[in-house]
C-alpha cells in the first residue's frame, strides 16, 4: 500500500495525536504490530538518504553502521545535541545537532504547562511517525527520578508528552530540525529504543559546573547533577 493512502486510512482510524504546544500525546487504538509497521514505513522512505549522511560519519569515528548501543546528550545552555556511538564498550562522537527552539530557563522540568525542558537520564518510548513536528520520539518523562522526587516535594502534576522533534517549536520539548530528525529517527529504530539513551543537562557538566540560577533549585538539585555529570564521564 502507498505510504499516503496507509496514512490517510491509519488518520482516518486512529486520532494519533494531539497537539499540545509542541508536545503531541500518543493515543494509538490500533496494535503494536500496526504501529510498528507505520514506523517502518516512515524509516524505509529516509532510510537511504539517512545512510548516506551518517555514514561518513561513523567511518571517521571508526564505528560500525548501524552500531549496537547510542547515546544522545542535549545540552540546554549550548542548545545543542550530540550523538554518540558504541559497537562495544568504546563510545565515540559521530556528529552534533542544534536546537532550532528553546523554552524555558535552565534547570528541571517540575510541573505541567511550565515550559521546562526536562533534565536527567531518560529513554525513548515510542516513535510518532505521523507528527504534526514532522516526526517525533516521545522520552519516558516523568522517570523514576522525577517520581520519586515530586512525591517527597508533594507535587502531583508533573506533565507528561516530551520529544525530540523536527521543526523549530518548543513548550519544553527538544526541537532539531527536520533533517536531524530523520536522521536520528531512522537510526534509533534501527539501533532499538532499548540500545539507546538520552541524557539531558542544564549545560555541558564535562567542562563546567552547573549554571542553573539558585533562585528556586529544588533541594535534590544537586544530587540530580551529580547523577547526570556521572553518566556524561564515557563520553569525554
Amino acid at each position: 500500500m502507498p505510504m499516503n493512502i496507509y496514512k490517510s486510512l491509519i488518520l482516518t482510524l486512529l486520532p494519533i495525536s494531539l497537539l499540545l504546544g509542541c508536545a503531541e500525546a500518543i493515543k494509538p487504538t490500533m496494535s503494536t504490530e500496526q504501529w510498528q509497521k507505520a514506523v517502518s514505513k516512515v524509516s524505509q522512505k529516509y532510510n537511504k538518504k539517512v545512510e548516506q549522511e551518517l555514514k561518513p560519519y561513523f567511518a571517521k569515528a571508526n564505528i560500525n553502521y548501524p552500531p549496537k548501543k547510542l547515546s544522545v546528550l542535549a545540552f540546554k545552555k549550548e542548545k545543542r545535541l550530540e550523538l554518540w556511538a558504541s559497537d562495544k564498550n568504546n563510545w565515540q562522537h559521530i556528529r552534533d545537532y542544534s536546537l532550532t527552539a528553546f523554552s524555558g530557563h535552565l534547570g528541571p522540568k517540575l510541573k505541567r504547562n511550565d515550559g521546562q525542558i526536562p533534565e536527567g537520564i531518560h529513554k525513548i518510548t515510542h516513535f510518532n511517525p505521523f507528527s504534526t513536528l514532522h516526526l517525533s520520539m516521545m522520552l519516558n518523562y516523568p522517570n523514576a527520578f522525577d517520581k520519586q522526587h515530586a512525591l517527597l516535594d508533594h507535587r502531583t502534576d508533573l506533565g507528561d508528552n516530551i520529544f525530540i522533534h523536527g521543526k523549530d517549536k518548543s513548550v519544553g520539548c527538544l526541537a532539531i530540525g527536520d533533517a536531524a530528525i530523520d536522521e536520528l529517527f531512522v537510526l534509533i529504530d534501527e539501533v532499538g529504543k532499548n540500545n539507546t539513551q538520552v541524557i539531558i543537562a542544564p549545560n555541558d557538566l564535562r567542562s563546567s559546573k552547573p549554571l542553573t540560577s539558585n533562585k528556586n533549585r529544588p533541594r535534590w538539585l544537586a544530587s540530580l547533577y551529580a547523577k547526570i555529570k556521572q553518566k556524561l564521564l564515557p563520553f569525554a
